[in-house]
């Protein structure tokens, strides 16, 4: 029986909850999931507690509040002019308390989201910091086949 191991290539089925229950992504239901262990598919925290576990291990994880995705930095919530809004993407977009919006990275090849979270007159204070940021989670995985 293969156990998993850094750089293991996984099919598991798994569920994360936050605090509330809810789940925020759940593969038990449809297709399982298949990864690179170590290739970031999944937050270091949660890899950690995959490795050692043998094929065909059912199990669930408790991470305490901030492990999972940190804790919340008051660093990335922005405020972001509703003109440069407005240059770089529709004009006539209107944005409300709760929208996420995509910002293209610096080099153009790849994107992050912000929540809108307060709106001023001309500008618009978003929230980067992961929607999970600073609460606790539940991991729950059932891992099919490691090669």
């Amino acid at each position: 029986m293969n156990t998993i191991q850094e750089g293991s290539f996984l099919t598991l089925h798994y569920r994360l909850t936050g605090p509330d229950g809810a789940d925020v992504i759940n593969t038990f239901a449809d297709k399982p999931a298949t990864l690179s262990l170590g290739a970031g598919q999944l937050a270091p925290a949660m890899e950690q507690r995959l490795v050692g576990l043998p094929e065909g291990t059912r199990q669930a994880f408790d991470l305490p509040s901030g492990e999972a995705f940190g804790e919340r930095n008051p660093a990335l919530l922005q405020r972001v002019k509703l003109a440069l809004l407005h240059d770089l993407g529709d004009p006539d977009v209107q944005y409300n308390v709760g929208d996420v919006v995509q910002f293209p990275t610096p080099d153009g090849q790849g994107a992050y989201a912000g929540v809108v979270r307060e709106i001023g007159g001309d500008w618009l204070l978003f929230d980067f910091n992961h929607p999970l940021a600073g609460l606790p989670v539940r991991f729950e995985v059932h891992v099919l086949g490691v090669l």
